[in-house]
């Protein structure tokens, strides 16, 4: 194959090209010049001649040219007249109009006349021609320019002959010769600084454009804020990466993450410095990876992390974690330090994709799904992943689930009073009995339903169970528990929810403090405007409200105030966190202090154990419910519970 010719540079290729330009143009130009002034002392020494024929017209008569003898008086009279041009004057000759010889100042017959210019002569018309002339002997002789000039002569107005002037021409000659090389120096000069101007300008250009495109190239590859490496040349390395995975037979890992709420720090902060913390949190990303891990940033608050050689998905996890460990210190933003933490999916090669693309989709998958679980971390799965085979198998199921109306059902568990130790209420949650996978639990097709559009159904098929129980255990002649039901943030930004309820609860004579409604802060901050009067028209017909996960979104207890809340649910994360003795008892204390203030009821849930159970007692929590009562159990189990309450 053939070496590609290399391309000469911008400098070297201008060198070149303005030299030749720069030569042909001098010369063009000397050349010209040299021309122009050679014509112009022609036309001035034959402006000189004709003076001398003017001369002769004058002493010569007219009858001389008919008979072509001048008398030795006459001849005197044609010397005198042209002495005044003897400084000039090399010789002179009259030409009659037959090729005689009138006059010869030499004194002597020297033969024919150029008959082309005599006859232009006598047409009228000078001709002027310089020509060299050998004054002295053959051997010895010297060669001289001299200007050889046919005029016409005129008598009476009519030519009657010619003179032929020769006038020398020697200094002025060298005066052309002088003047030529003088405008050559001045042009070769003027060109040559002409030329380092031009030269000078185009290296600096080129120079910067060089820098320029050595810029354009760096930009192309790297994020401007962070320095990281961009999308692109992540892409780069990891099809670099997977090429190497799959001849060598090993896997590469792929961390995706962002920055959770960083919206909301551009918003309240400013811009300025939601970039100082993107800026921050590269430099941690930086500091604990290995030499061969690449960081880039994605884009906006997303980063990517590529691991070229990871054992297996377990070690992806592993640094996953890490990873989520430098967003454990507060940034400093200005004088402002600042929480934030990240959401963070992870996938691997060949155990969740085969090639660069499907594994930069199935980490953002899986990063969508710790952040809308709040796992903090994830690994890709494909009951997550609404494109994939078995994701899509699941909706049909599901929208024939909602169909027959046979294969799902509400679960119910407990909530206990803390200080008698009674059941005092029900949360009801939703279990799908699949023909085929067994008792699906609801995060497996919840998210799928809120996603697809089918979670109002859901809502609707939850809200028709629940209260046709609540309704079958008052026609039994049991004492009903109050039963809390979840909505979805999609199904709270209308008043329809609040129609079906209604409508429900007359539908099947259950008064309507036995219905409680569970809705998560995260839904209440979403749309307020949406949410709050579905909120006030639930309340003002007698359905209580509680506010499930509390404390981890940004409502604070006295926004309560102006909501027709009723209960409280202090997340569950609180609740682990307490039972395995960190730093949350006080938090957990300032929250039931609050809301107890405000006349609200607190539950905590995911209570798995009796010291839990304590300390949530001595927080002077009012209900809990969790794995150490009870887990949801089909509502023919609940009988067992009816002893020990006194109630079901």
């Amino acid at each position: 194959m053939p070496t590609p010719r290399r391309r000469w540079p911008l400098t070297r290729y201008f060198a070149v090209v303005s030299v030749v330009a720069m030569l042909v143009l001098g010369v063009a130009l000397a050349l010209t010049t040299s021309n122009v002034m050679r014509k112009q002392a022609l036309r001035e020494g034959a402006v000189a001649a004709q003076s001398v024929a003017r001369y002769v017209e004058r002493v010569v008569p007219h009858d001389a040219y008919t008979l072509g003898l001048l008398t030795p008086e006459q001849r005197t009279l044609v010397g005198e007249a042209v002495a005044g041009f003897s400084d000039r004057l090399v010789g002179l000759r009259v030409w009659t109009s037959d090729g005689g010889v009138l006059y010869d100042s030499d004194a002597a017959d020297t033969g024919f006349p150029d008959w082309e210019r005599l006859d232009a002569a006598l047409a009228g018309t000078s001709d002027a021609r310089v020509i060299t002339e050998v004054r002295g002997d053959a051997v010895g002789g010297v060669e001289h320019a001299v200007l050889d000039v046919y005029v016409p002569l005129e008598v009476d107005g009519t030519v009657v002959g010619a003179s032929e002037v020769r006038l020398d021409y020697a200094e002025t000659t060298d005066a052309l010769t002088r003047a030529s090389r003088l405008v050559a120096g001045v042009i070769v000069g003027g060109l040559a600084l002409l030329w380092l101007l031009l030269f000078r300008t185009v290296r600096t250009t080129s120079r910067r454009l060089q820098s320029s495109a050595l810029d354009n190239a760096r930009l192309a590859l790297l994020d401007s804020l962070t320095g990281l490496p961009n999308r692109r040349m992540l892409a780069h390395h990891l099809g670099r990466a997977i090429a190497t995975a799959q001849s060598d037979g090993t896997h590469v890992g792929l961390v995706l993450l962002d920055v959770d709420r960083f919206k909301d720090i551009n918003d309240s902060l400013g811009h300025d410095r939601g970039d100082e913390l993107l800026e921050q949190v590269a430099v941690r990303l930086c500091g604990i990876l290995r030499d061969d891990d690449l960081v880039a940033r994605l884009g906006g608050d997303e980063f990517a992390v590529l691991l070229p050689d990871v054992r297996s998905t377990e070690d992806a996890e592993r640094l996953a974690h890490r990873v989520r460990g430098v967003f454990a210190a507060p940034f400093v933003l200005g004088d402002l330090p600042l929480h934030v933490d990240t959401s963070i999916g992870v996938a691997c090669l060949p155990d969740h994709a085969q090639d660069a693309t499907t594994l930069m989709r199935m980490a953002d998958v899986a990063m969508y799904t710790a952040k809308a679980h709040r796992l903090g971390v994830a690994v890709y799965s494909p009951d997550e992943d609404d494109s994939s085979p078995a994701r899509l198998v699941l909706l049909g199921d599901l929208h024939a689930a909602l169909a027959a109306g046979v294969e799902l059902e509400l679960h119910y568990q407990p909530k206990i009073d803390l200080d008698g130790g009674k059941v005092v209420g029900l949360e009801a949650l939703m279990r799908w009995r699949h023909p085929t996978r067994g008792l699906l639990p609801p995060d497996l097709f919840v998210p799928l339903a809120e996603q697809s559009g089918l979670i109002h159904d859901l809502t609707r098929c939850a809200l028709e169970t629940a209260v046709s129980q609540l309704a079958r255990w008052r026609a039994e002649g049991r004492e009903p528990l109050p039963v809390a039901v979840n909505l979805s943030a999609h199904d709270v930004t209308s008043l329809k929810v609040v129609e079906l309820i209604e409508r429900l609860l007359a539908e099947h004579d259950v008064p309507p403090e036995l219905l409680e409604v569970e809705i998560t802060e995260t839904a209440l901050v979403t749309d307020p405007s949406r949410v709050v009067p579905v909120l006030h028209r639930l309340a003002e017909g007698g359905v209580r409200v509680a506010i499930d996960d509390f404390g981890i979104g940004n409502t604070s207890i006295s926004q309560l105030l102006d909501l027709p809340v009723a209960v409280l649910k202090i997340d569950r994360l609180f609740v682990t966190d307490l039972a395995d003795g960190g730093g949350s008892a006080l938090v957990v204390k300032a929250m039931v202090d609050l809301a107890h203030s405000f006349g609200l009821t607190v539950v905590a849930e995911g209570v798995e154990d009796e010291v839990t159970a304590d300390l949530l007692r001595g927080l002077q929590v009012d209900q809990a419910q969790g794995f150490r009562y009870s887990p949801a159990v089909p509502p023919d189990e609940l009988a067992g519970m009816a002893a020990s309450s006194g109630r079901i």
